[in-house]
């Protein structure tokens, strides 16, 4: 099976996600890059079937503190 491509740049979607590691848990920029790209967060990110590159950054990078703290990624409830 083969990811489909998200329609809009994933750059535009992290960006926000890394800033905010940066100034809420004082990581490097590098730090926080890493951590983005080495999470089960981004990996769904990366395949627009899943449809979560469609959450606001304030979202993505709440679910992805929940995966650093927990191990667990549990994404929200479509309504």
């Amino acid at each position: 099976m083969s990811i489909k491509e998200v329609p809009i740049p994933i750059d535009m979607i992290t960006s926000e996600i890394v800033e905010a590691f940066i100034k809420e848990r004082k990581m490097s920029h590098e730090e926080a890059i890493e951590t983005l790209y080495n999470s089960k967060l981004y990996a769904l990110l990366e395949d627009a079937a899943t449809g979560v590159w469609h959450y606001s950054g304030l979202t993505l990078y709440n679910l992805l503190c929940e995966e650093i703290d927990t191990g667990e990624l549990t994404l929200p409830e479509e309504q």
